[in-house]
């Protein structure tokens, strides 16, 4: 029996894929899963029992990646799963910085008394006039599941589309549209597009990415959109950019002191993947990672550990050994099993960066000792039986 602990509320389609070998707990020291949403997991002692823990999001600044790789703790989260609500988001909010709609609303609002409302009506609105988007160029900083998305959405409604990622993935190159034209250097984004929109992590490269240097270096009247994290722009600069009229908008989907009710700022409540939709789509991705994890020890979606699938386990044993990257680690791990008369039937090694993963099938049920003798290695992490 496996027990998982919800850290913050799951949608049901999600839940209801456990089967009978699962229980869900609200205490977390006895879960062996963690499935969390928004929750900060920093600060919380993480129980020796706990192998993972499935972010139903993107995002996944709010859990210690790093203490968990070393303690083997498997973190996944859910890419491309709210895709779609936020890149319909990010379309709202290209239209709403073109066309000053919300301070249209607004004035209607505030005129709904004035028997004359629609003849005032006519006077007024050449103070909320607008652009088309049609024919405008974008930029998208960061072509994964979001950004393809928005570049592809962009050509559909006309308009001519940038696009920037050193790291481009060949799924995401498949996906991309023929139409958007992909450049090598961001400064050409920055100097060709009226609209600019960020769709990139959170690290220290890309931290305050937007900033005095590169906003002097966009064309005049630019609107930036970030949906994607508030610290990737440094927003007192952004502005500064609004007050001189380098800027025209900052649409941002997060809401914070410096750019809230600010003139030039279009300031959403983190709504980008606040859809039904989303929030299914990333419960049943979540549930089904740490399933296949929990029943067979594969890896997908992981982001502090590599992927990993040896399918279903059919064998009578299957191991999982969480280590360090680093040499001679698998001639011990063979050595021990063959000191122990196990016939190893199938093995993967796979590693990103300083940590590694290796799966094997065995021909009989690993004993204790084993493990034991195992855990000891010097640069192991973690000894785990799946089977």
């Amino acid at each position: 029996m496996f027990k998982i602990n919800c850290l913050n509320p799951i949608a049901d389609v999600g839940l209801k894929n456990f089967t009978d070998r699962y229980q869900i707990t609200a205490d977390i020291n006895e879960a062996d899963g963690v499935l969390v949403r928004s929750a900060s997991m920093h600060e919380m002692e993480l129980p020796e029992n706990l192998l993972a823990v499935a972010r139903a999001g993107a995002g996944v600044n709010n859990i210690p990646l790093d203490k968990c790789a070393e303690k083997g703790i498997v973190v996944f989260n859910t890419p491309g799963a709210n895709a779609n609500g936020v890149k319909e988001l990010v379309i709202a909010g290209m239209l709403l910085a073109a066309r000053d709609v919300v301070g249209g609303i607004e004035w209607v609002k505030d005129s709904k008394d004035n028997a004359d409302i629609a003849k005032a009506a006519e006077k007024e609105k050449k103070n909320f006039a607008g652009t088309e988007i049609m024919g405008k160029t974008l930029g998208v900083i960061g072509l994964g599941a979001i950004g393809v998305k928005v570049a592809n959405a962009a050509v559909s409604l006309g308009m001519e589309v940038y696009g920037y990622d050193p790291y481009l993935s060949v799924n995401a190159a498949w996906n991309l549209s023929r139409s958007v034209k992909h450049v090598l250097n961001v400064d050409d984004i920055y100097a060709e597009c009226d609209y600019i929109t960020i769709h990139v992590p959170l690290m220290d490269s890309t931290k305050g990415m937007i900033n005095a240097v590169s906003i002097a270096k966009m064309k005049e009247g630019v609107v930036i959109l970030n949906f994607a994290r508030d610290l990737l722009a440094n927003e007192k600069d952004v502005l500064e950019g609004l007050a001189s009229g380098k800027i025209a908008r900052y649409v941002s989907d997060f809401p914070n002191p410096t750019t809230a009710g600010q003139k030039g700022c279009i300031v959403i409540p983190h709504l980008g993947a606040s859809t039904e939709e989303s929030e299914d789509n990333c419960a049943v991705m979540a549930v089904d990672e740490i399933k296949d994890y929990l029943e067979n020890g594969n890896i997908r979606n992981s982001v502090n550990y590599p992927a990993c699938d040896m399918g279903i386990c059919s064998k009578p044993g299957r191991i999982a050994i969480f280590h360090k990257n680093i040499a001679n680690m698998i001639s011990q791990f063979t050595s021990i099993f063959g000191a122990e008369g196990y016939n190893i039937s199938d093995m993967t090694n796979k590693s990103r960066g300083d940590v590694a993963y290796t799966l094997l099938d065995v021909e009989s049920a690993v004993s204790a000792d084993t493990v034991e003798k195992l855990e000891k290695i010097n640069g192991v992490f973690r000894v785990r039986i799946v089977k």
